[in-house]
């Protein structure tokens, strides 16, 4: 079986590429497209003068006024910085473990599909274990490696005739436990991702939450509820949300994306360790007694 309605790279790529820009275009600044709608209110408002000047004086003071993300981040209370560091090494973790398990898993797959091609093509298994150290990364490969090793054992120990069924089991087992064995060593970090993507809005949330009551504190010890007292606390607490879902986003869609193809290498393996058992037996039931 050649499964060959698994995504290609370049679909992951064009993604990748599709996220990028949406990133990098959410993130430009606004303050560019200030100028522009000033100068055409002027244009529309060119009678009356008195009117324009402090338009253009407040968006001059809006541009000097260091009120970006860093400087909520910078000024923030201790717990909320604290939290933002916290979510900020979370996404530092998963984009590391990402880019692994994709390197990874993306090798598993191309070394797959062209190790079943090569085995099917081959006229013997002898000739298909000469040439399996050309896939060192494909776990298919592995798990023929590990039958055919148990298949040498029980000859060698001159397990036959009456031991068809041991033989068949015994190889049996050992395509199992090496399909288990290459499946855990493709999913090792991924939980994490996982982890994150549930942890970190909850984390996000308590810097919002202390953020909200250091808001109603202000309140509460000045008397006011001017948007500029408590307009700060509740900019950190956002931040503190923003940060949270940043870290949590890519890890749940990746974590998924991983889970999906891991599903299908374990299938693939599987079916592969159908087929080889089906050649062992058929192999088992043509051979002479004795031979």
């Amino acid at each position: 079986m050649n499964p060959r309605y698994f995504p290609r790279p370049s679909v992951l790529r064009t993604l990748a590429l599709a996220l990028f820009l949406a990133f990098g275009l959410s993130a430009l600044p606004a303050v560019g497209l200030a100028p522009a709608l000033a100068q055409g209110a002027a244009a529309a408002n060119d009678d009356d003068s008195s009117s324009a000047a402090p338009a253009a004086l407040e968006m001059d003071l809006s541009m000097d006024d260091p009120s970006g993300a860093w400087a909520l981040i910078s000024h923030a209370d201790p717990v909320v910085k604290m939290v933002i560091v916290i979510l900020l090494i979370f996404s530092l973790v998963s984009w590391a473990i990402i880019l692994q398990r994709w390197i990874l898993i993306r090798r598993a797959w191309k070394q797959s599909e062209s190790f079943l091609d090569f085995f099917w093509k081959t006229e013997s298994l002898d000739a298909a274990q000469a040439e399996v150290d050309r896939f060192p990364e494909s776990p298919v490969a592995q798990v023929f490696d590990a039958g055919y090793r148990e298949l040498r054992k029980l000859r060698a120990a001159g397990i036959g005739g009456g031991g068809r069924d041991a033989r068949v089991d015994n190889v049996s087992r050992a395509l199992r436990r090496s399909a288990s064995e290459s499946l855990t060593r493709l999913e090792r970090w991924i939980p994490f991702l996982a982890s994150c993507g549930s942890a970190a809005p909850f984390i996000g949330l308590f810097g919002t939450v202390w953020g909200i009551l250091l808001a109603f504190q202000k309140i509460g010890t000045s008397g006011t509820t001017s948007i500029a007292e408590v307009g700060p606390f509740i900019a950190e607490a956002l931040i503190a949300t923003a940060v949270g879902l940043f870290a949590a986003i890519p890890a749940v869609l990746f974590f998924n994306y991983f889970a999906s193809r891991l599903k299908v290498l374990a299938a693939e393996m599987n079916h592969f360790s159908y087929d080889f058992l089906n050649l062992v037996e058929r192999h088992q039931r043509t051979r002479k007694p004795g031979a």
